[in-house]
């Protein structure tokens, strides 16, 4: 099971961590912190700059902290509520399947997290070396609650595309 629990932290963090170094830095191809800073405004979160600053920090973050299972209760409520602010704000409307534009990907990410956050990151993590594993339905129901809280702050804050668009 430890073997099993890593390798979907590896895999999931790592794909995160990737995705933030796109937007802030515009490493493996990304557009960077300007081009995604027009892209959430376009989806309605102003300024962009700062919302895709925020976004990157908590994708690379996140990511690494998943990853290494590092404070991994935290690392795992990252990683469920930027899929889910992700998910609903540029992909629910496409339905599903990615291959439209979907939500199957940030499902699938911010799953795996609060999947990690109830099972603990397993024996092969820093937390677990530094004697600091937790897992279990508390820690697991306090990651959901806290994601999902965290994901309505930021939703709360976007405007209606429109809206954004004309001012």
């Amino acid at each position: 099971m430890d073997i099993g629990i890593f390798l979907l932290r590896i895999t999931i963090g790592l794909t995160l961590a990737a995705h933030g170094g796109q937007k802030l830095f515009g490493w493996f191809g990304g557009p960077g912190l300007q081009a995604t800073g027009q892209g959430m405004e376009m989806l309605g979160f102003t300024p962009g700059r700062r919302h895709a600053l925020m976004a990157g920090l908590a994708e690379l973050g996140g990511g690494l902290l998943f990853a290494l299972g590092l404070f991994t209760p935290l690392a795992a409520t990252v990683v469920a509520s930027v899929m889910l602010v992700a998910g609903v704000s540029a992909h629910a409307r496409n339905g599903f399947f990615m291959t439209k534009g979907g939500y199957e990907y940030t499902l699938v990410f911010g799953m795996a997290g609060l999947a990690v956050a109830f099972t603990g990151p397993g024996a092969l993590s820093l937390d677990a070396f530094a004697g600091q594993s937790v897992n279990g339905v508390v820690w697991g129901v306090g990651a959901l609650v806290v994601a999902a809280g965290g994901a309505l702050v930021q939703l709360a804050q976007r405007r209606s595309p429109r809206a954004a668009a004309a001012a």
